[in-house]
């Protein structure tokens, strides 16, 4: 089995927790963030370099590889009399009889996949929908004919690529296979979105979110409590909620800002001029803008920088990719907020340490 360190793809350096927590393939179409200017995140995630279009012919020849290496474990499988399945013993084998395997990227994503089921892959980097409509359908339905075992298939994509698509593009796109697309709202107030310049106004939000909805896809939001810091918290809270209800996405996914080193705003916490909210700020700023939320979303805490506590030392919220059905867990997660509250800020990590943490 040495002939599968051979084999090798192009993966990008970030992709959502939903989407790595169950081991989707990934498969990298464009490289890097074609907009790069965001704030708080300046286009860090990518290590500040130029945005590229990858060709199909690329994206194709990354695709037969993830194949190769996926037809290779399947076969040891087989040979082991597990018929195709794969599990730990499949791979301690593999990795047994070629030891380089062990620090192929590749070969672990693909085992990866295939132990969870093989059935989703994530588009990277930050906006694959930003490539030319023909090149992604394209790949998408090579993608889909080379592993029909996928039910889902995702991407990141930024608001102002959807809202510039037309809804035609769209409906295409998503007929092509792309089901979900995760997209970076942060915030729904045009103030704090110029302030941050996220390129976006909060009507532009609203109407490539609502697009994206009629074209079929499944929508999941990106929000960052804290990001208005102490001085633009309360209209943080207002208008993210009144985009969330314009938007009603399946998924409201909570990511509290964190300054990033290296950004215009981690400088700006370093002189002072950026103060950060404290842990219970944060909570009343989420307890504002949930208790205004109209939305049939799922709103989700699935990252480590939701890292409140309660009095046990346990979470407060869960981290699981699901997270809270509203309206019906509306109730429970305002309750959770309180319980939050009650306790000592001390008791919570607050932002201030994790800046030196790595985080995604």
């Amino acid at each position: 089995m040495k002939y599968l360190s051979t084999y090798s793809f192009e993966i990008g350096p970030i992709r959502p927790p939903s989407e790595g927590g169950s081991h989707s393939l990934l498969l990298r179409v464009t490289r890097n963030c074609p907009w790069s200017r965001c704030r708080f995140c300046y286009g860090t995630l990518y290590n500040r370099e130029k945005f590229q279009l990858r060709t199909v012919k690329e994206i194709k020849k990354d695709i037969q590889a993830a194949k190769a290496i996926s037809d290779g474990i399947k076969r040891l499988s087989w040979q082991l009399g597990y018929a195709g399945q794969v599990n730990n013993i499949v791979g301690a084998t593999l990795v047994s009889g070629a030891p380089e395997l062990r620090v192929s990227h590749s070969f672990a994503t693909v085992f990866n996949w295939l132990v969870s089921g093989g059935h989703t892959a994530f588009l990277q980097d930050a906006d694959s929908l930003i490539m030319p409509t023909p090149d992604l359908i394209e790949v998408l339905k090579y993608l889909e004919e080379t592993f029909p075992s996928l039910e889902r298939i995702t991407s990141y994509a930024r608001a102002k690529t959807i809202y510039r698509k037309t809804l035609d593009k769209l409906k295409q796109i998503r007929a092509a296979g792309l089901n979900r697309l995760h997209v970076g709202l942060e915030t729904g107030d045009d103030e704090l979105l110029k302030y941050v310049d996220k390129g976006v106004t909060a009507e532009e939000h609203i109407m490539a979110g609502r697009k994206a909805k009629e074209a079929g896809f499944e929508f999941s939001a990106y929000v960052m409590p804290g990001l208005g810091g102490r001085t633009r918290s309360q209209q943080h809270a207002e208008n993210t909620a009144r985009v969330l209800n314009e938007i009603n996405p399946e998924y409201i996914r909570l990511r509290p800002f964190v300054p990033r080193p290296d950004t215009p705003l981690f400088k700006e916490y370093e002189m002072g001029d950026f103060q950060l909210t404290s842990p219970h700020e944060r909570l009343r700023e989420l307890k504002t803008m949930i208790g205004t939320l109209t939305v049939t979303s799922r709103l989700c805490f699935d990252h480590m920088v939701n890292a409140w506590r309660k009095e046990s030392g346990e979470l407060l919220f869960t981290q699981d990719y699901e997270g809270y059905k509203f309206p019906e867990e509306k109730g429970l997660v305002l309750e959770l907020i309180e319980e939050g509250l009650r306790i000592g800020e001390s008791m919570h990590i607050d932002t201030k340490h994790m800046v030196a943490m790595p985080h995604l």
